[in-house]
């Protein structure tokens, strides 16, 4: 797995940051799969709440998720072989899942996945999440961390979403606030990551400036189809 996540690009960042569509921007014009690790935490809150299980029991949560068939496709969070891509981008999942990010036991069983779900694409990847390029994938071959102010950020992702933009900012502070101060793998940029802001910036010029920074890295584009 080392020698392939050296052709893994890490993208980090907060919300609203733009991770999703630079990610896949990126990853289009590399002829390389995309991953949403959140995706999989998201999914983990879902099978947590399906099943009534205490999210605070760490070795009853890491026991539903031990024989779940989780996997990630164009795009798409499957669980079970079912879409549930629009289920998880429910607001109270999304809560649900700062709080398993949490759980060190949950984190590894995740992590350990996530890895196998690139090394399955030999490594030809860009990861997106909040610990990509300090813990799943330390040896990335490019790591980046996007960034922006809390207004733009809130202005953004209200833009997306029926949500009142007050209530926006609120969720997004307090989703902020879990991440970056959690034990187990807190959100912060890798000591060697190229930090991007994107306030000022349209989405095609922040994936030109990853796709720059892949050339100089010597990040190449897949010879061949990506394998899904």
């Amino acid at each position: 797995m080392n020698a392939a996540a050296g052709s893994v690009v890490a993208i980090d960042g907060p919300g609203g940051v733009g991770k999703t569509t630079v990610s896949r921007g990126v990853a289009r014009a590399l002829g390389y799969q995309s991953l949403d690790t959140g995706a999989f935490y998201r999914a983990a809150a879902l099978l947590v709440k399906f099943h009534r299980t205490d999210p605070e029991d760490e070795a009853a949560v890491a026991a539903v998720l031990s024989g779940a068939d989780l996997d990630y496709r164009d795009g798409t969070m499957l669980v079970e072989g079912v879409d549930v891509s629009a289920a998880i981008r429910k607001e109270t999942i999304t809560a649900a899942s700062s709080r398993l990010a949490r759980l060190p036991g949950l984190r590894l069983v995740l992590v350990e996945r996530q890895r196998a779900w690139v090394a399955a694409r030999g490594g030809r990847a860009v990861v997106e999440g909040r610990d990509i390029g300090t813990v799943v994938f330390p040896g990335a071959g490019v790591k980046i961390y996007l960034d922006a102010t809390p207004d733009v950020r809130a202005r953004r992702r209200a833009g997306q979403t029926s949500t009142a933009l007050g209530e926006v900012a609120t969720q997004l502070g307090r989703r902020d606030r879990l991440d970056s101060t959690r034990a187990a793998s807190p959100l912060a940029p890798a000591h060697d990551a190229v930090s991007i802001d994107t306030g000022a910036l349209t989405a095609a010029e922040v994936i030109a400036q990853v796709l720059e920074l892949c050339r100089d890295r010597g990040v190449e584009p897949a010879a061949g189809p990506a394998r899904r």
